[in-house]
C-alpha cells in the first residue's frame, strides 16, 4: 500500500492522488494537525533527526541522570553512557519513549539512544514540557522525504500516519464502527476514532480483520480496481500450468485457504484479501511439509517446482521448512 501511495503522490502539491486524479489526502503540516486534533498556543520549536543527533552528543553526565532518576527503575540505574535498554525504564518512562519513536519513526525501541534522551529530557512528570516542537512538520517533512527516495532505499518508517490518513479523509470507505466523537460531543482525534489500527494484545480485531477491513478497502481507494482475492501472481505460483496444478484454493465468505497436495498440515485460515507475505508462509509451509512426508524423510529429490522467493522471504534449504 505505501508504493501504491508513493506512486500515487504528486510531490508538487504534497498529496495523493486517486487514479482518477482527485485528492486523496495531502501531506501537510495542517493535515496532520486536523486529524490529530492538535492545536497549542506556545510557540513551537523546529524539529529535525539533525538537531537532535547533535544536541545528543552534548548531553551532560547531569541531565542523563536526572532523566535516569525520574524516567528510570530505580535499580536500573545506568552504570555506563547511552544507549539503554528499554526494559530498564519505569512504567512513565516506557510510555514516554514509546511515543518518542512513534514520532521519530522508530519501529522498536529495545535500545533508547541519545536522540530520544534529549526529547525525554524535557518533561518533567506533572508538568508541561519544557520545550513544544513543531512535530506535523517533521512528520510532513519525513513523509515526504520518504515517498521521493522510496524507490532507492526502499524505506518508510511512518506507515501509521498513512494509515490514519486515509481513515480520516475516507471514513464512510471502511465498513468498521468509528467513534468520532468523546462524551461530549468533541471531535476526537483520529487515532481513537478504531483499535482496528492499533498494535496491541487486547485488540478486538485480529489480523485478518485488519487486512479486509481496512487494507483492503484502503487499496481500492488507490487503485483503478479493487484487488482481488488471489493476485494474478499467486494464481499463477499455484497452478503453474495446466499440466503441472498442484496447488488449489478455496475462497470461502470471509476466509481463504491454499492447499498444496500431499501436505499433511491443517490449512491455516488466510484473510479475505490475502497478502503477499502471508501467502508466502503458508506456501512454504506447506511445501515443506510435503516435501519433508513424501521425498526428504525416504531420501528421495524433491520433484516439485516451488519458487524459492516470495515477498519478503526466501526459502534455500530444505531443513528450514
Amino acid at each position: 500500500m505505501i508504493h501504491q501511495c508513493c506512486e500515487n503522490y504528486d510531490p508538487n502539491q504534497r498529496v495523493v492522488l486517486s487514479p482518477s486524479g482527485s485528492v486523496l489526502f495531502h501531506i501537510t503540516p495542517e493535515a496532520i494537525n486536523q486529524m490529530l486534533q492538535s492545536q497549542s498556543a506556545r510557540p513551537l520549536t523546529p524539529l529535525s533527526m539533525q538537531l537532535l543527533v547533535d544536541q545528543g552528543a552534548k548531553l551532560s553526565s547531569s541531565q542523563i541522570t536526572r532523566i535516569a532518576q525520574l524516567f528510570m527503575q530505580p535499580d536500573s540505574q545506568p552504570q555506563r553512557p547511552p544507549p539503554f535498554l528499554h526494559v530498564w525504564f519505569n512504567d512513565i518512562g516506557k510510555v514516554l519513549v514509546n511515543m518518542i519513536s512513534y514520532i521519530l519513526g522508530y519501529n522498536i525501541s529495545e535500545y533508547v539512544d541519545e536522540t530520544i534522551l534529549v526529547m525525554l529530557s524535557m518533561f518533567t512528570p506533572g508538568r508541561p514540557p519544557a520545550v513544544q516542537y513543531d512535530y506535523a512538520t517533521f512528520i510532513a517533512d519525513r513523509i515526504h522525504e520518504q515517498f521521493m527516495n522510496l524507490e532507492r532505499e526502499r524505506v518508510f518508517k511512518n506507515t501509521s500516519y498513512i494509515y490514519h490518513l486515509i481513515l480520516y479523509n475516507h471514513p464512510d470507505n471502511f465498513p468498521i464502527f468509528l467513534k468520532k466523537l468523546d462524551a461530549k460531543g468533541n471531535r476526537r482525534s483520529v487515532i481513537f476514532w478504531t483499535p482496528v489500527l492499533h498494535h496491541i494484545f487486547h485488540s478486538p480485531y485480529n489480523y485478518c480483520e485488519f487486512i479486509d477491513l481496512f487494507i483492503h478497502p484502503a487499496l481500492s481507494l488507490l487503485m483503478s480496481s479493487p484487488p482481488p482475492r488471489l493476485t494474478d501472481e499467486m494464481q499463477k505460483i499455484l497452478q503453474l500450468s495446466k499440466n503441472y496444478s498442484i496447488r488449489d484454493w478455496y475462497f470461502y465468505q470471509d476466509h481463504t485457504v491454499i492447499r498444496i497436495y500431499g501436505c499433511e498440515l491443517a490449512p491455516y485460515r488466510l484473510p479475505k484479501y490475502v497478502p503477499m507475505r502471508l501467502f508466502a508462509l503458508e506456501y512454504f509451509r506447506k511445501f515443506g511439509n510435503t516435501d519433508m512426508v513424501h521425498f526428504y524423510s525416504r531420501n528421495k529429490k524433491a520433484q516439485l517446482k516451488i519458487n524459492h522467493q516470495l515477498g519478503p522471504f526466501i526459502f534455500n534449504k530444505r531443513e528450514e521448512a
